[in-house]
């Protein structure tokens, strides 16, 4: 690597061919890279969905929940399982280990649930098994205006059109529609009249299902041509299926239509969406996996358009929007990178004052940061926050190595030597300093790209974007830096070789340091106690809070209640937010999930500089809130499982025994009330909801022949009809519209007529009071589990403090202290993500410094020198946590980013001191005091001034400029303070060690030679 800036200077077509290559491939493939706001961490995970109509939570945890989770147990990689039993359905999320692979994963669930199907209850569906290909939240919601058409004719435009257009494009993985209807026939029986005729529901069900269906039949050769034959006994119209006969027990039948109505209607809706307060019909999508949220996001709005053009009946506007945030997230660290490098090369001409080197230093900034596209795309990256962060921050970097270049060279020129002679010269003096400082910055990020879990995805990024654009900066510094210096710098005998005015009081400085240095190696105890100190005064989050300019509430009602009841209290929200100035418009969606007690409120905000903070807004909302009763209403969405965008700390806790889980959570629930900086306490363990027992008489239900079965079946079909594909269906045209049958309202409103229902038995149908008791009584409105237990989780907003404060204050509580036995806490939320960041990244760290002495010693050849470099690290520290405190920071996932950047840039300061005063001591034969001194009074420049440009390409940055500064500041602030305080302290502080570490060398050396030498000479004596 020495001789290579010659060769280069006297070869320059190849080097020059060499990157322009690099930049056209570098170009292209920046063009073609995803758009993302995160990076992609592929989760394996597959949910089992599995549905039995009408089933209470309790008893389908241990009839079908229980049973799926232990097939499970033994697959192996499994991270976690989640399980939520709600009315009717068991959906059970399994999260595996990253790097499983996904289809396989997928194949051998299925197989664990057919092999479990024997076991399930036989009145059940089969369990549907589905990978999730999907990421990220709903990019872009619209909404649909059509005041000329039906609520069911805009929901089927959204479920038929909208749905078919929008999946074919690539990128979209799921088209979610919120409000409307779906059409369906209702048979709305009348209880007396089917008592009058002696017939129970499910009776009348069985004959729509026989009667009504077209169904295939064989096929004959007649007359020397062969005919299929068909049954068509499908009702045509809605009048045909009125004229039904169903066959009465006694013999005989009766019209369907005498026993009920026939209305063409549509289904009981479970779900509603307002926008700004107005009843709408609205859709969202999700994109697949590996897909760019921003170009994805561009064809929908085409595909939308254009939609919106062909049916001129129809309005869709767009509401609310992700994408919108990860745009203005891209083109803040667009711009911080481009501001960035323009204040870097604003340096170099205020330190060097000449124009042309100035243009070097600036060309080797996209000749390093282009390049670095044309490996990260192939490498499927994306261009997300992390990778752009890490090109941002080391923009300072980039220059760096140039910087180090051109200023030996015109140090060169201002000598008296050409531009060609001093390019040759001052490249190769100054070679192996520029290797070490690019492999020192390598060395501490690439074991962070294989760290594990979540984490190690995001830093992979990370470490991929700052390798890959260092090791190009690299190849500029050693090619295209000395070969432009040869060719384009001209010798100007005007400036002198002056040195600036500080460099008198640094050198007296020095030499005092070096007199005292037992007095300087003191002074750096101090400092770092304080480091430690400061560091145990930052509050720990995983992620800090982003400013999104969209306040999200989720409002829940007690079990119980229906969809109009929490309609009303979603418009009393909405009306209280649209009366903020702050607040744009208001979208809501009521009922997700099946839960009609649920809804989610999304208030699009004001631009950042016109209001106050989402989080001071949010928790002002919620105090507000506070007044409307019989709601449960809080700041953000129910998010499940991942880390959250750092607003609310979780508390989980874990049990097989649920009545101790509920009572431990109440009283966890109830003192964590008290805990100052706690608002909004909400424990999920489910109130209980009112339900109707039904339970059997056992003597006289075996007298009648009645089995528990045929009483579920028989009430279940009569109140909410039958399980979805038992039901009858009637076609219509392309789209078969299902054919629902149940009693009418009034018979539903009334539990008399529910005692009086017909039961069929072994001598006709008999009344439900006759074989079973009806009696009101209560049950869990749903069940959560987590690894096979059940799980509690209580979770808080947090006010005016962070997640590392919250959990330390939870967990000086007395109930959290002394749980029951039986009942453990387990790491959830942002908590588990910060154990496996902390653990992961402290190895991750060591295997970089380790790693950097390796690459020291090997290029200095020597044990004790890069020793002397590595003292800066624990210098710098001091510097990155006092600034963090200043500027009232946490410590989270980007203050790791930070401190992980500074480890490589601190030891480039005193390798440029080191590398100089040994080959002072080697080539000019100095004493060590004079290679010091020498070396600090010739590299003094040019570490300040990579210094200065580096915390130059970071400021905009660190000043929070354009979107997601809450993530990117952090980070910038800890590299400023810590190139502040390691750069001032390494011009005095290395030097001192740098003397002390040579003379143990040399001590060592001398003890060596008097062991190993002596055995030496009294060998030749021995063999004479």
């Amino acid at each position: 690597m020495r001789n290579i800036s010659s060769w280069a200077i006297k070869n320059p077509i190849p080097v020059i061919l060499l990157f322009l290559l690099l930049m056209i491939a570098g170009i292209s493939s920046f063009r073609s890279m995803r758009i993302n706001n995160e990076p992609d961490v592929d989760l394996p995970i597959v949910v089992v969905t599995a549905v039995r109509p009408g089933a209470a939570p309790s008893e389908l945890e241990t009839q079908v929940t229980r049973l799926i989770e232990d097939s499970i147990a033994g697959l192996g990689q499994v991270r976690h399982t989640r399980s939520t039993v709600v009315d009717g359905a068991s959906t059970t999320v399994i999260e595996f280990e990253l790097g499983v692979d996904h289809e396989r994963v997928t194949n051998d669930v299925r197989n664990a649930m057919s092999n479990l199907r024997s076991a399930l209850p036989q009145d059940m569906q089969e369990p549907t098994v589905t990978r999730v290909d999907i990421s990220g939240d709903d990019l872009i919601t619209y909404v649909v205006k059509a005041p000329t058409l039906t609520p069911e004719q805009r929901s089927w435009f959204v479920d038929n059109d909208v749905s078919r257009a929008l999946l074919a494009i690539r990128g979209v993985g799921e088209v979610n529609r919120r409000g409307g209807v779906n059409r369906e026939i209702e048979v709305a029986l009348d209880p007396d009249r089917l008592a009058a005729r002696g017939v129970t529901a499910a009776a009348v069900s069985q004959a729509l299902v026989s009667s009504n269906a077209d169904l295939p039949g064989g096929r004959v050769t007649i007359s020397g041509a062969e005919r299929a034959i068909r049954t068509l006994g499908a009702a045509g119209s809605v009048e045909q299926l009125r004229e039904t006969r169903v066959p009465l027990s006694g013999g005989g039948a009766v019209r369907l239509a005498d026993l009920g109505q026939v209305t063409d209607h549509w289904a009981e809706p479970r779900t509603r969406a307002r926008f700004d307060g107005q009843e709408v019909v609205t859709f969202s999508m999700i994109r697949s996996r590996g897909a760019s949220e921003v170009q994805t996001a561009e064809k929908v709005r085409k595909a939308v358009e254009k939609l919106d053009q062909e049916h001129p009946e129809i309005q869709i506007e767009e509401v609310t929007s992700n994408v919108k945030y990860i745009e203005e997230s891209y083109l803040a660290s667009m711009e911080a990178l481009i501001i960035g490098a323009i204040l870097a090369v604003l340096v170099v001409l205020l330190f060097l004052r000449d124009w042309r080197a100035t243009l070097l230093a600036a060309v080797a900034i996209p000749t390093s940061l282009i390049p670095t596209f044309a490996v990260l795309g192939p490498m499927n990256q994306s261009l997300n926050g992390v990778t752009l962060l890490a090109l941002s921050l080391t923009v300072g970097i980039l220059v760096d190595d140039a910087i180090v270049e051109i200023e030996n060279i015109v140090r060169h020129m201002r000598g008296g030597k050409s531009p060609y002679a001093a390019a040759m010269e001052a490249a190769d003096e100054i070679g192996l300093a520029v290797v070490a400082t690019t492999f020192t910055i390598v060395a501490v990020f690439a074991p962070v790209g294989f760290m594990p879990g979540i984490i190690g995805q995001f830093f992979k990024a990370f470490a991929l974007a700052a390798c890959v654009s260092v090791l190009f900066s690299l190849v500029v510094a050693r090619l295209l830096t000395p070969l432009m210096g040869a060719y384009m710098l001209k010798a100007d005998h005007k400036h002198e070789d002056k040195d600036p005015p500080w460099m008198g009081p640094y050198l007296k400085s020095l030499n005092w340091a070096l007199n005292n240095r037992w007095k300087v190696l003191a002074m750096g105890l101090p400092m770092f106690a304080i480091s430690v100190f400061l560091a145990t005064r930052l509050p720990f989050e995983f992620q800090p809070q982003a400013d999104r300019g969209r306040a999200e509430f989720s409002v829940e009602l007690p079990p119980g209640a229906t969809l109009d009841e929490t309609d009303a209290v979603v418009q009393r929200v909405t009306r209280e937010l649209r009366a903020r100035p702050e607040v744009v418009s208001v979208y809501a969606s009521i009922g997700r999930n099946n839960a009609v007690n649920k809804g989610q409120v999304t208030a699009d905000l004001t631009e950042k500089g016109q209001r106050i903070s989402q989080q001071q807004f949010s928790r002002q909302m919620v105090d507000q809130f506070a007044a409307i009763a019989g709601a449960r209403i809080g700041a953000g969405s129910n998010n499940g499982g991942g880390p959250s965008n750092g607003g609310s700390y979780t508390l989980s806790l874990v049990s097989d025994n649920g009545p101790a889980l509920e009572a431990a959570a109440r009283k966890v629930e109830a003192e964590m009330r008290s805990v100052p900086g706690l608002a909004h306490v909400v424990n999920t363990a489910a109130i209980a909801r009112p339900e109707i027992v039904v339970t059997p008489r056992p003597d006289q239900a075996a007298r009648a022949g009645v089995s528990a079965g045929a009483i579920s079946q028989a009430v279940r079909v009569a109140t909410i009809g039958d399980v979805d594909q038992n039901l009858p269906k009637y076609n219509l045209g392309d789209r078969q519209v299902p054919i629902r049958l149940r009693l009418n309202d009034e018979a539903r409103g009334d539990i008399a007529v529910l005692q009086t229902l017909q039961v069929p038995s072994a001598n006709g149908p008999v009344p439900l009071n006759a074989v079973a008791d009806v009696r009101f009584g209560a049950g869990p409105s749903q069940i959560d589990r987590r690894d096979r237990s059940r799980v509690a989780t209580i979770t808080a907003e947090l006010d005016g403090i962070v997640v590392g404060e919250a959990g330390a204050r939870v967990h000086a509580l007395p109930s959290v202290k002394n749980l029951p036995p039986g009942v453990k806490e387990v790491a959830a939320g942002d908590a588990e993500f910060i154990q496996e960041m902390v653990s992961g990244f402290l190895g991750a760290l060591i295997t970089g410094i380790l790693l950097m002495y390796v690459v020291l010693v090997l290029l200095f050849r020597s044990f004790a020198h890069p020793i002397t470099i590595m003292v800066a690290l624990p210098l710098a520290i001091g510097g990155a946590f006092g600034l963090l405190v200043l500027a009232k920071s946490s410590f989270s996932i980007s203050t790791l980013i930070g401190i992980l950047m500074l480890m490589g840039i601190a030891a480039k300061n005193s390798i440029l001191l080191v590398e100089y005063a040994i080959m002072a001591m080697q080539e000019h034969g100095m004493d060590k005091r004079t290679a010091i001194i020498d070396a600090a009074h010739k590299r003094a420049r040019p570490i300040l001034m990579t210094t200065v440009a580096m915390g130059a390409g970071m400021l905009p940055t660190a000043i929070g400029l354009g979107a997601e500064v809450e993530f990117r500041a952090p980070m910038a602030i800890a590299v400023i303070g810590g190139l502040i305080t390691s750069t001032l302290l390494s011009l005095l502080y290395i030097p001192v060690v740098f003397i002390l570490m040579d003379g143990l060398k040399t001590r060592s050396e001398r003890l060596m030679h008097r062991m190993f030498g002596h055995q030496h000479h009294a060998a030749p004596k021995a063999a004479e």
